[in-house]
């Protein structure tokens, strides 16, 4: 399957350039809008405009790169930033994918995340309503960071054209953001200083609704790598080996069993890296990779067991143990006064109007998920508070950033109602019309949200206030180890294996 030159991209181009033309945002908000915030919604509406940053998504979602391996990914933004005036730093805090693009100078210091590598194992073709990959097995975007990155810098890019025509003062700041899937770069980026004249952090999300949130949300996290080290033998006589295997397989009974004395909040999973390579030879090296999820007042002494559990495993088969910690994040603590700034203009904004061709899409991937087929969501979310009970099993990186600075998230749509995360079916979203017409609506949101921190004193004051109190309630101590560095050979062997497979089908 070749997604360019496709009939279809001239046809969402007409319809969406129709939609723009007749509403750049709900006629009777348009009063309350200042001349700034109005010409960066106007500039994000024109037709040229949605169709250059639609097409930079389809190309970093046809590129489909793993974590610490997005080169094309991250150039592809980086370029466009530098093009579009930006100073741009690459190869940041240890990650030649991480980059940070500055325009302006001076207070307030106002920065927009951006992510965008991909996921494994969930190659799909775009807007193909059944599983149907591109290349079986290859890793495709099953989280909607095509689009997440690409709205980023469309924000960023319409802030800096508001700012000159203006003469608005302060600092717009794109962090791009590599290996969210893994929770890797931003503890590494924090330790490096990035973020640290930052006044305030816009985070955004690809989703199936237009939103956000306040309050906390989410689980630390630990991930780690135990591997263990033993004495090969023939398999005909064993009995002066030492099994690497049976210490992992020793170390996850004991883990399964931890399961039921752990609080509900918990998640806990594994996949063996390592384990040998033929019945007849005892493997005398091993590995297993671990995720240990749970609130950041209960991970330490959760993994602190699991640690145990590995212990004993290397104990009991007369084994040496070694531990690589590969990501440590804490849980996010969204800003509610930036939360309702940005909730105010995802109302302004609105939810974009979706065409028949996009609703039938969207049914006809909601009837092969067996969900009800209501096809794309029609109205904006309502701000939500959070959980008194139960915050999430998910993890983010965003975690940490959220406690060194002021932040929270924008969820935009484009994808689905009932399609999977990290799924094919969401793969198939993150393509074509709606996912230009969703990063459009998040990129407008994030830039009108950016405009009103930089010209409301006030506004910005009260959220900076929020964070200060909340940062002597949980100030920032990193989970990360102070010897831990970036795992730059973490994907590396996984993207050799599908990148020369996969080069035919990019989207240049």
């Amino acid at each position: 399957m070749r997604a360019k030159g496709s009939k279809r991209n001239v046809l969402f181009v007409i319809v969406i350039t129709a939609f723009i033309l007749g509403a750049i945002f709900p006629a009777q908000a348009a009063e309350k809008v200042g001349k700034e915030k109005k010409y960066t919604l106007e500039w994000l509406s024109q037709p040229q405009i949605v169709e250059k940053f639609g097409k930079i998504s389809d190309a970093i979602w046809s590129y489909a790169e793993l974590g610490l391996q997005e080169y094309k990914s991250s150039k592809i933004l980086a370029d466009t930033l530098e093009e579009a005036g930006f100073t741009v730093e690459r190869g940041l805090a240890g990650m030649p994918t991480c980059f940070v693009g500055t325009y302006g100078s001076g207070k307030p210091v106002i920065g927009i995340l951006g992510e965008y590598d991909a996921l494994p194992m969930l190659s799909q073709k775009g807007r193909v309503s059944q599983q149907d990959p591109i290349v079986p097995g290859a890793p495709g975007h099953g989280c909607g960071h095509n689009t997440m990155g690409t709205a980023g810098i469309a924000a960023a890019i319409a802030v800096k054209q508001t700012m000159d025509k203006y003469g608005l003062k302060g600092t717009i700041k794109f962090f791009g953001s590599p290996a969210e899937e893994t929770l890797i770069s931003r503890p590494h980026m924090i330790r490096a200083g990035l973020f640290d004249d930052v006044d305030a952090v816009i985070d955004n999300h690809s989703s199936s609704g237009f939103g956000t949130s306040y309050g906390t949300s989410g689980n630390a996290l630990f991930s780690t790598v135990f591997t263990f080290t033993g004495r090969t033998s023939h398999g005909a006589s064993p009995w002066g080996a030492r099994s690497a295997l049976d210490a992992v397989e020793i170390m996850n009974v004991a883990t399964n069993f931890l399961r039921e004395h752990l609080l509900y909040t918990y998640r806990m999973h594994y996949v063996i890296l390592e384990g040998g390579e033929a019945p007849n030879v005892v493997p005398d090296k091993a590995s297993v990779w671990y995720y240990v999820r749970n609130s950041d007042d209960r991970l330490e002494n959760m993994y602190k067991k699991v640690i145990n559990c590995a212990k004993a495993g290397a104990l009991a088969s007369g084994t040496e143990l070694s531990m690589r910690v590969i990501a440590a994040v804490h849980q996010r603590y969204a800003n509610k006064a930036l939360a309702e700034l940005f909730q105010e203009n995802i109302e302004l904004i609105g939810m974009p109007e979706w065409t028949e061709d996009e609703h039938d899409f969207a049914k006809a991937l909601q009837k092969d998920l067996e969900r009800p087929e209501r096809g794309m969501p029609t109205r904006v979310s309502e701000l939500r508070a959070p959980s008194d009970v139960f915050v999430g099993g998910g993890s983010s990186d965003v975690g940490d950033v959220s406690m060194v600075a002021p932040l929270a998230s924008i969820w935009f749509p484009g994808q689905v109602p009932g399609a999977i995360g990290h799924h094919w079916s969401s793969v198939a979203c993150n393509y074509g019309s709606t996912a230009w017409k969703g990063l459009n609506a998040g990129a407008k949101s994030m830039a009108a949200s950016a405009i009103d921190l930089l010209t409301q004193p006030k506004e910005l004051k009260k959220i900076r206030e929020e964070f200060e109190a909340q940062a002597k309630i949980c100030p920032y101590k990193p989970f990360l180890p102070e010897d831990a560095t970036p795992p730059l050979d973490l994907n590396e062997e996984l993207m050799k294996k599908w990148r020369h497979l996969m080069e035919k089908f990019y989207i240049e």
